[in-house]
């Protein structure tokens, strides 16, 4: 899993579904607001939003100019599939399925998909767990997560 987030990590480009208006109702806001301020360029994707984060937010992937190379699917697992599918049209190989203390966007059915199609797909636990992106709050989370499943041993 380490091996994955660091690869994940290594784009520059990645765009996080399931920002929300209001920044203190989803997980994906906080998410969203440290890559950007790590100095990735950070597209927010959310389909009923003009702006989030005082920042544009794109309606789907493909409406990206210049589109991105990795996805954070932070939406509800039932629109993960779609998700993976319209990043696999794009062209994007890297896709990772949020999951924090809660539930998460982890769908077993997008994963597989993924995985059929030659995606690394990292199916639980959250980029502000691992490299430059983290913290260590959130550090300990991906330690007790790992314990518990909701982070993935391996990819």
């Amino acid at each position: 899993m380490a091996e994955a987030a660091e690869q994940f990590l290594a784009h520059q480009r990645i765009a996080v579904t399931g920002v929300s208006r209001r920044s203190d109702t989803h997980a994906a806001n906080p998410v969203y607001v440290r890559l950007r301020d790590r100095g990735y360029e950070v597209f927010a994707v959310n389909p009923n939003a003009e702006t989030v984060e005082g920042d544009r937010a794109y309606p789907s992937l493909s409406a990206i100019d210049g589109g991105v190379d990795a996805v954070v699917i932070a939406t509800a697992p039932q629109h993960a599939l779609s998700t993976v599918q319209e990043a696999h049209r794009l062209g994007v190989r890297h896709v990772w399925m949020h999951r924090g203390l809660g539930a998460g966007s982890v769908s077993a059915e997008a994963a597989a998909w993924g995985r059929e199609h030659d995606m690394t797909v990292l199916d639980g636990g959250c980029p502000l767990m691992f490299g430059r992106t983290s913290d260590g709050f959130h550090r300990f989370v991906c330690r007790m997560s790992t314990l518990t499943g909701k982070v993935p041993r391996e990819v």
